[in-house]
């Protein structure tokens, strides 16, 4: 037996170890995880159903330990690297994000954990964008920022070389396994020095202050880490209090009794000193934290109704009016589990209860009958992904207000599939598939 680590295993050290890293380099990131750990914390005193729930679910262990992360890459070597670097931790690219919709110039993808056993171990998610550069509408300045992408290497050597004997030996023993979490961890440090001069800077910025923080640094900083709270509204309320200053709205969806997909909101992205190549000094802004709240996920049909009332209901600037606002227009989505599984809005997991193990269904049992009498529990799946307007949102609230925002047409899912050297894996079949399992291993069939 080989007696290699577990990609599990792998992953939570490299995500304990990247969280250590950003409290060290982002301070405030440190305040507000102790928040969000206060808020979950009073939230599940508060409501004793939820904990038993998340707990009978395998979902309250894995709570503390949930983070994702977001970086940006400049090249599709980068971005292939990245995909076989993920892979040893058990991660895989889920679903395409077309950001340029909302004038944000990448597209991304989430490498992610995909089995329902990986995900109860360690859900960690890393956001990962591939810049545009054919955005760049200077010539010349597009053909400076691709020269200066193709000098630098964002991995270390031996990184590279430890993610080669992986794929060769088909796993890694202990010390290598910490050695590459160690090496691994170096790619997504923050460099103060910027790797060009002032005036290229300042070029690549005034295009958009995206483009100048993936091409301007010797490698993909990580700009934000996001724990997970049971009460966002709470989080956001609470920030000035712990001198923390929140971005204006919470993106996403309002409150509801039962919570669906995702709502983020951050603190403002720091003002950060970098010294250029050149030797001047200046300051660059990209770096945030980040909260997450997330709910069940939704079916295509769910989701289609989900986008056409977020689209009805536009923005605003008062995230009080627009909650309330929100909360009236989302009056037409269904908020409770019964009409959301019965009308097939949204994806649940089932399992037998004591009483179903005691007398277990037969194959051709009605589940509506089952679960009502107490046989067969559905428990909601946690949405595991992202929301495109939500995450173009976040990132330019926190690229400044008044953002430099362009249409860039319609972004090629096949071009990014070709830079990454693989497929992304289709979200929505992962749920259909969990859903499924889930019915065969209560003896039905759907």
């Amino acid at each position: 037996m080989d007696n290699f680590q577990s990609a599990d295993a792998i992953r939570t050290r490299f995500s304990k170890a990247m969280s250590a890293l950003y409290q060290q380099e982002v301070p405030q990131y440190g305040t507000l995880m102790q928040l969000v750990m206060t808020v979950n914390e009073r939230t599940l005193e508060a409501n004793v159903g939820l904990k038993n729930r998340l707990s009978a679910s395998d979902e309250l262990s894995r709570l503390s330990v949930e983070r994702h992360g977001a970086i940006r890459v400049g090249t599709a070597d980068e971005l292939s690297m990245l995909r076989q670097m993920f892979a040893i931790m058990g991660m895989f690219p889920v679903g395409y994000y077309d950001l340029s919709q909302a004038g944000v110039p990448v597209h991304s993808t989430a490498f992610r954990p995909i089995s329902d056993t990986a995900l109860r171990r360690n859900p960690f998610r890393v956001f990962t964008s591939l810049l545009r550069l054919e955005l760049i509408d200077d010539e010349l300045l597009r053909r400076k920022a691709a020269e200066i992408l193709a000098a630098r290497d964002i991995f270390t050597p031996r990184c590279r070389q430890l993610i080669k004997q992986h794929q060769q030996q088909g796993g890694l023993h202990a010390d290598d396994a910490a050695m590459f979490v160690d090496e691994a961890l170096e790619t997504f440090r923050w460099h103060s020095h910027s790797s060009v001069d002032s005036a290229t800077y300042q070029a690549l910025n005034q295009q958009h202050r995206l483009i100048a923080d993936v091409v301007c640094f010797p490698g993909c900083h990580i700009n934000h880490l996001t724990p997970r709270t049971l009460d966002i509204d709470r989080v956001q309320e609470m920030m000035p209090s712990r001198g923390i200053e929140p971005k204006t709205l919470i993106e996403g969806p309002p409150r509801r009794q039962v919570p669906i997909l995702l709502r983020q909101t951050s603190f403002k992205a720091l003002e950060e000193p970098i010294t250029f190549k050149d030797g001047h000094h200046g300051t660059h802004t990209a770096r945030f934290g980040e909260i997450e709240q997330r709910g069940i996920a939704l079916t295509p049909k769910g989701r289609a109704l989900y986008d056409q009332l977020l689209n009805n209901a536009g923005s605003g600037s008062d995230n009080q009016q627009h909650q309330q606002h929100l909360a009236s227009v989302f009056g037409a989505f269904p908020d409770d589990e019964i009409t959301l599984r019965q009308q097939q809005l949204a994806w649940f997991d089932y399992r037998l209860s004591e009483k179903g193990l005691a007398s277990p269904p037969r194959q051709h049992d009605a589940l509506e009958t089952l679960i009502a009498e107490g046989r067969v529990i559905a428990d909601p799946i946690t949405y595991e992904d992202f929301l495109p307007v939500s995450a173009a949102g976040i990132f330019q609230s926190n690229l400044g207000d008044k953002s430099q925002a362009r249409s860039a047409g319609k972004a090629s899912r096949s071009s990014f599939e070709q830079a990454l050297g693989s497929e992304v894996i289709d979200e929505m079949q992962l749920y259909a598939d969990r859903q499924q399992r889930s019915l065969q291993r209560c003896g039905l069939e759907q």
